[in-house]
């Protein structure tokens, strides 16, 4: 079965180095499917791929509300602060 390696993979099979991401190889196909189901590689088709296009989401083009835009008013305590250092003589 021949497949595509989508991702580099370390180490030797049967003694040779695993081919590179983007390289199409035969495979016996148990090992293959494997590889395929696992998302490591991809079968190859007589047919190339259709080529991917990405578009943006909603979420990647909507504008920040004013909320998180603005800064908090200078000046305003937000909590009790940290405890005061009493000197080593008073304890």
């Amino acid at each position: 079965m021949r497949i595509r390696m989508r991702i580099a993979m370390s180490g030797l099979r049967n003694g040779k180095p695993w081919p590179p991401v983007g390289q199409v190889t035969d495979l016996p196909t148990g090992e293959a499917q494997h590889l395929c189901a696992s998302g490591i590689a991809e079968e190859v088709t007589d047919t190339p791929p259709a080529e991917e296009t990405a578009t943006p989401l909603e979420a990647e083009t909507a504008k920040a509300p004013a909320a998180e835009t603005t800064s908090p008013p200078a000046g305003t305590k937000r909590g009790r602060g940290r405890p005061r250092k009493t000197p080593a003589s008073e304890e």
